[in-house]
């Protein structure tokens, strides 16, 4: 984002490096952001069979009920890391952008809600893994639950610094 933000670059693309985004869906991702700042690739609308279960599953919702509150806009993947910055949030961003697990897409979403920035999603279909393990299984599922959850208390208790809000 830093580098956009030098660059001048109007918008920015974030993709995880784990294959299961297609490139083909960069631009719908990037269509998002004629309504929104930000704009999420989302795995569960209706694109796709993508499919999580168990704790995980619930996780993902009760992540996805609580945020879309913050957001006020019905949003059902938060942390999706198929993403599209427009130029307010690529700003944000280069003020705050959290690196520890979940910061990424949890806690930067938050921080970027609370500082005036708004959130549409766009559907896209996943791919299967290409590299990496997912957190899935019992132990995994929990221990997301349990760090989800915890990221997501952090962020939204979490007030905004002056260097944070700035002018956007």
């Amino acid at each position: 984002f830093t580098y956009a933000k030098r660059m001048g670059y109007e918008r920015a693309i974030q993709v995880d490096a784990d294959g299961q985004h297609n490139p083909a869906d960069i631009d719908r991702v990037l269509a998002g952001l004629e309504t929104a700042d930000i704009s999420i690739g989302a795995r569960f609308s209706d694109v796709g069979d993508y499919q999580v279960r168990g704790p995980r599953k619930w996780a993902m919702k009760l992540l996805a009920a609580i945020v879309s509150r913050v957001a006020k806009t019905r949003l059902t993947d938060v942390t999706s890391g198929f993403r599209a910055a427009g130029p307010r949030a690529i700003e944000q961003y280069v003020r705050y952008y959290p690196a520890e697990y979940l910061g990424d897409t949890l806690d930067s979403l938050v921080a970027a809600c609370h500082s005036g920035l708004t959130v549409t999603q766009v559907a896209v279909a996943m791919r299967p893994r290409a590299f990496g393990r997912p957190s899935q299984g019992a132990w995994g599922s929990t221990v997301y639950l349990l760090r989800s959850a915890f990221a997501l208390s952090l962020a939204i208790m979490r007030r905004p610094t002056g260097r944070e809000r700035g002018p956007v």
